[in-house]
């Protein structure tokens, strides 16, 4: 079992950066994958970011490519998400997410992910 605990979030206005935060138990924090996660209002849940168990490798989508950072500290067991010049159309629920099953790979499907967070509401005012 892994539990996961979101915070940081926040209403930020257009241009604005925030730090989300995600604090993980249960498991080895380095035996897992982990993935950041959006839902916006109406829309389907989709992926943000992702980084690999050891955190040498991240991978992003591309409308978050050069303004978001992902990282993890194995030693704290927490996943960072940086967001910078942050555009309304970023308005939504953020969620982190464990992958255990992905080895050391990283993957992006919503249903590849085990266990996550409650989220946290992140608001860009134009």
């Amino acid at each position: 079992q892994v539990q996961l605990v979101e915070s940081g979030g926040g209403l930020v206005q257009a241009g604005g950066s925030l730090r989300l935060s995600c604090a993980a138990s249960g498991r080895t924090f380095s035996s897992y994958g982990m993935g950041w996660f959006r839902q916006a209002p109406g829309k389907e849940r989709e992926f943000v970011a992702a980084v690999s168990r050891s955190g040498e490798r991240t991978y992003y989508v591309d409308s978050v490519k050069g303004r978001f950072t992902i990282s993890r500290d194995n030693a704290k067991n927490t996943v960072l998400l940086r967001l910078n010049s942050l555009k309304p159309e970023d308005t939504a629920v953020y969620y982190c997410a464990a992958d255990l099953g992905g080895w050391h790979s990283i993957r992006t499907n919503v249903d590849e992910y085990d266990y996550w967070g409650q989220g946290t509401q992140v608001t860009v005012s134009s």
